[in-house]
């Protein structure tokens, strides 16, 4: 089990963080994305893995005036 923004999610072995945005259809243009508190740099989206028990969160970014 991991930790999605305060949430409990279903973890699954060799799930890599571009797996985890589309499960939970975050198609959102700008978002960063930490896991344990360590920011992940959008081009290891494909190959970053998540752990059993990780805690991840998940921010869009919003443009604004």
């Amino acid at each position: 089990m991991i930790k999605v923004n305060g949430k409990d999610f279903e973890w699954e072995e060799n799930m890599t963080v571009e797996d985890l945005l589309k499960k939970k259809r975050f198609t959102y243009p700008k978002i960063i994305v930490k896991i344990n508190g360590e920011v992940i740099d959008k081009e290891e989206y494909g190959i970053k893995t998540i752990m059993d028990e990780d805690d991840i969160q998940v921010i869009h970014l919003l443009a604004g005036g």
